[in-house]
């Protein structure tokens, strides 16, 4: 059973009780405890990896290549690796075997992840026979104050004898990534050299590197308290014993303190000695706890969310998991957003265009995290302008997924677990991943004011971005439009023609009408620069005007297709077949990933009108009404309220939702299209995670865009806020479940900015600064709030709210 804190209570938990094997895995995921430098998951540390349980610490970046056969071909994969497990620590009466809750009668067993400090407890109770049990209690944190410690503290009372235990501690580089089924064929073992020592009587150290990119990793753990025996050859990890007496009622316990480095941190000369000097620093168990809770305060004072129920609930269990995965930490990282966190082995840790569901929240919380991962881009610039040129292409071609040096790191393969059949992976054709990059710069820089990025890097990048859409658009005579043909839209389904020998579709609405935007974005960006940044930028990049020139054609001439009177997801998507949705239900129930069930009855996706996700409908998300009408206006279309509404309905009865992010972004979308129908997508992105909706997927990894996304569908899509021309706009579309409540937000120098929506009003309170006052700008009228002010304003009833009415301006001029 799950569980959080009660109403009014100042503790927020999430609760699991009872053992059951069958959840480990997700149970581990959900109760992962990170601080933005490394994370670890929720196992237990007497259990070590197996078909239930499975222990892994991941470090930000830390990533090494492998090749493998895999049907008949040489692959290489570059995976976030599995580094020594810390956890390690496990106990048994003298000549017994060890304790796990697997091999041994549990009388009781509870988790209770406290998001409120970003502790997690376990109680177990081990049934001995003859009377005899063993009481176990622990906590665990990984420091969110200082991101290189962490610690465990194990409490051991006995009920009913008296006798020893025996405890065993270990570092272990005994480990491989092996946390994904269908990822096992491929070679896992990243870890070599491994070495081990002794620096105290009561602290042993580890140390190993990753086979191909060399990072050095070093550990080092403090037992106590008590004298503990180090033990073992030290071939695969460092290992320390006590013996501890114990008596019916009187506990013992035992801290496990652990620090963490590797040679990409800076300031350090040796990984190992900074490890056995950080773990020898530190203060004890109750001492490490104090700080680590001021930092977790610290962190929910600045991301303050106020939402009922258990909508809320979900929320705060989401917020944790993002700033686990992306804390004020990250900002001195170079490291881009892993769409699986810091949780699992999904996706191998890649980064894919996730971000561009996770930096819009970070923009009005941390700014400097959201301008890091932004710089992780600016820093893969050259590759991406590099991967262009191999194409034939100007410009700057990001890859669909990223890692170590920002090459393209999509697999050649993917499994299809119904088939068993090994099949050629087209997803690196999804080129939108780079105006997904542009966006993201964009709306950093409108709601942070960095001049100096948007002027410098930002410009730089999305000019090589706008080069590379301008120089992919090919003219057609015969539509007198501009194409561009070859690639795969989010939807991931379709990635060919029917029969089609090569892979590729053209005209991806979604691609096109996102080019358009980069483009249009960045010629006005130019204008805006400062001249002698701009003569700067032009000599450095050979921008023309002639270039500027064909910007400004391809900007309003991509060829957007329709069909029936609504956007076509590509061209020719109108004519392919109609899916029997109810036949496929009836007989295989979940069909989320129609796209494995097809293929192993021999059939492809790529024949029917069935979406495994949001394509076209990216688009409201992405774009508020009038900048949409706007967009479409600008490439010579009308987007009129009745052909969007006609377009949400006709993708919504031909979408399977195989991805998390799918049910947010249809739930964004009818927020303000169907508000009626929204509530129940709105659930299913709450419920991804915590449920498992995908089937098996959470325990690989919790969906970090999704979870992100869900925070921002509150922060940004029910507000209808967006930060622009240097103010504040809001457009509110509250849902009758979410219709009331409260948020903080860091918007241009301003700290705390409170906004709460209750009752068709909105409320904005401006914390006392010497900074300048906020616009408030609403559809019907503009309010200025001084520092120190509160402001409510009274809203338009919701059911005169026309989905695509008046929305301010929008600077997508068509002059």
């Amino acid at each position: 059973m799950i569980a959080a804190g009660g109403e009014g209570s100042t503790e927020v938990r999430w609760e699991y009780d009872g053992y059951a094997p069958a959840e480990e895995r997700l149970r581990e995921s959900l109760c992962t405890l990170g601080n933005g430098y490394f994370a670890t998951r929720g196992a237990l540390p007497e259990c070590a990896a197996d078909d239930v349980h499975y222990p892994g610490t991941y470090v930000a970046g830390c990533y090494d290549r492998l090749a493998s056969r895999v049907a008949g071909h040489r692959v290489e994969n570059e995976d976030l690796v599995n580094l020594p497990n810390w956890l390690p620590l496990r106990f048994r009466l003298p000549g017994g075997p060890w304790l796990t809750p697997d091999t041994e009668p549990v009388l009781e067993h509870r988790q209770v992840l406290r998001l409120t400090d970003g502790v997690l407890e376990r109680r177990t109770r081990y049934g001995l026979g003859a009377g005899r049990v063993l009481d176990v209690r622990q906590r665990r944190l990984v420091h969110m104050g200082d991101p290189h410690l962490a610690a465990l503290r194990t409490e051991f009372t006995a009920e009913g004898f008296t006798g020893d235990l025996e405890v065993e501690a270990a570092l272990d580089a005994d480990v491989r990534n092996a946390g994904v089924a269908r990822y096992r064929e491929l070679d896992g073992r990243h870890l070599v050299r491994v070495r081990t020592g002794t620096a105290a009587p009561d602290t042993v150290w580890l140390r190993c590197r990753t086979r191909t990119s060399d990072i050095r990793i070093g550990m080092a753990a403090r037992l106590g308290p008590g004298a503990p025996v180090p033990e073992g050859d030290g071939t695969h990890g460092a290992v320390q014993r006590l013996r501890l007496p114990l008596a019916p009622g009187r506990t013992r316990t035992v801290d496990k303190t652990v620090a963490v480095h590797t040679s990409r941190d800076p300031a350090i000369a040796d990984p190992v000695a900074a490890a056995v000097d950080r773990v020898g620093d530190a203060p004890g168990f109750d001492a490490l706890l104090r700080t680590h809770r001021r930092a977790w305060d610290q962190l929910w004072r600045r991301t303050a969310l106020d939402v009922p129920g258990r909508a809320g609930e979900i929320l705060r269990l989401h917020l944790f998991h993002v700033l686990q995965t992306l804390s004020p930490h990250t900002a001195d990282l170079d490291v881009g957003v892993p769409a699986r966190g810091l949780h699992g082995e999904a996706y191998r840790g890649h980064v894919f265009w996730d971000e561009l569901f996770v930096l819009p929240f970070l923009d009005l919380h941390f700014p400097e995290v959201s301008r890091a991962l932004l710089h992780y881009r600016y820093r893969r610039l050259e590759r991406a302008r590099a991967a262009a040129r191999a194409i034939g292409r100007r410009g700057a071609m990001y890859p669909w997924q990223s890692a170590t040096d920002g090459r393209e790191e999509s697999q050649a393969l993917h499994l299809n677990p119904r088939s068993g059949r090994w099949l050629p992976d087209h997803s690196r054709l999804q080129r939108h991943v780079g105006s997904a990059v542009a966006y993201n710069v964009w709306r950093y820089c409108e709601a942070s004011g960095d001049t100096e990025f948007r002027h410098t890097m930002g410009a730089e990048m999305l000019l090589e971005i706008a080069r590379f859409w301008a120089d992919s658009a090919t003219w057609d005579d015969h539509l007198g439009r501009h194409r561009i043909r070859g690639v795969v839209g989010p939807d991931e389904y379709h990635d060919a023609y029917p029969g089609a020998l090569r892979p590729g579709l053209d005209d991806n609405a979604y691609t096109n009408v996102t080019a358009a935007w980069v483009l249009t974005r960045t010629l006005e960006l130019l204008d805006t620069l400062p001249e002698p940044r701009r003569r700067e930028l032009t000599a450095r990049t050979g921008l023309d005007d002639a270039e500027l020139h064909r910007w400004q054609e391809v900007s309003r001439t991509l060829h957007v297709p329709f069909h029936d009177g609504v956007v076509s997801q590509f061209e020719g998507y109108g004519g392919l077949a109609e899916l029997d949705w109810d036949g496929y239900r009836e007989r295989y129930g979940d069909i989320r990933r129609l796209d494995r069930i097809l293929e192993a009855e021999g059939d492809t996706v790529n024949r029917y009108k069935a979406s495994k996700q949001a394509d076209v409908l990216m688009l409201g998300y992405l774009f508020s009404p009038a900048e949409l009408r706007a967009l479409f206006a600008r490439l010579g279309h009308e987007l009129d309220a009745e052909t969007w509404t006609r377009t949400v309905d006709h993708y919504l009865c031909r979408t399977s939702h195989g991805s998390t992010l799918s049910g947010l972004v249809h739930g964004w979308v009818l927020a303000r299209d169907r508000r009626a129908d929204a509530w129940a997508f709105v659930q299913e992105a709450l419920r991804g995670d915590i449920a498992d909706v995908q089937g098996g997927t959470t325990g690989e990894g919790i969906h970090l865009g999704a979870m992100a996304g869900t925070l921002d569908l509150v922060q940004r899509g029910l507000t209808g806020l967006e930060t622009r021309e240097g103010a504040l706009w809001a457009d509110p579309v509250p849902l009758p479940e979410l219709s009331s409540y409260g948020m903080s937000l860091r918007y241009r120098g301003h700290w705390g900015v409170r906004l709460r929506l209750r009752r068709g009003r909105l409320e904005v309170t401006v914390p006392a600064s010497d900074e300048s006052p906020i616009d408030i700008r609403l559809p019907d009228r503009t309010v200025c709030v001084e520092p120190g002010e509160t402001c409510v304003l009274v809203l338009p009833p919701p059911a005169d709210h026309p989905p695509h009415g008046p929305h301010g301006p929008t600077g997508l001029a068509d002059g």
